[in-house]
């Protein structure tokens, strides 16, 4: 998957809220592919205004389904978007795309994210982008250390593969073929009664 990838091939680098050139793009995002519900508002700087979540949680042992998660995310996702707006202090004509998870991850709380994300894009008459939820944990990684192309190591649920950036798109080096160590964690974590907030694995 390249980068830069949206619903409609839209690009806006260097436009910022209302197109005016130089100004950082400010973007609403909404990630569902799992438990996990997240709203959060994001400069191009990686300047983060807001970022509200809310996690399904089930007793110790049984997992969840995506019936179920789905159902939690359609509880949640409004108040969400607007407690993410309120924190960011900014109204929707400050925003210049509305992004959401296109996958991978579980279809029915991924439909969820969708369908909201469309229908604000649509109300607000802003460009929609669907994200890769792999590429998504690797751009954060660049944000952060400010690296150019780095090779990264992606430990994130199922995952835990190698990955860099190599003529003209991510591409995987090396990956597990077990039990993937971003499972191992959160099980571990969950077990020993580990805080759920950013995550159980994050706090190990």
């Amino acid at each position: 998957v390249g980068r830069g990838e949206g619903e409609e091939g839209w690009e806006k680098r260097g436009e910022g809220p209302h197109g005016v050139e130089g100004a950082l793009m400010l973007s609403l995002g909404i990630e569902g592919s799992a438990n996990k519900l997240g709203v959060g508002i994001v400069r191009e700087d990686g300047s983060i205004l807001s970022n509200v979540r809310h996690t399904y949680i089930t007793p110790p042992g049984t997992g969840f389904l995506p019936k179920e998660t789905a159902e939690h995310h359609r509880t949640h996702i409004v108040r969400l978007v607007r407690e993410a707006m309120k924190e960011a202090d900014i109204a929707p004509s400050d925003l210049d795309c509305v992004c959401y998870t296109k996958g991978p991850g579980m279809g029915g709380p991924l439909r969820v994210g969708a369908v909201v994300a469309r229908m604000l894009a649509q109300m607000w008459g802003k460009p929609l982008v669907g994200v890769n939820h792999c590429i998504a944990h690797i751009e954060m990684g660049r944000v952060v250390t400010g690296a150019d192309d780095p090779v990264a190591l992606y430990v994130s649920g199922g995952n835990t593969q190698v990955i860099a950036f190599a003529q003209g798109r991510y591409q995987i080096f090396g990956e597990t073929i077990d039990i993937a160590v971003g499972n191992c964690l959160d099980r571990f974590a969950r077990v020993v009664n580990l805080s759920n907030d950013p995550s159980p694995g994050y706090n190990i």
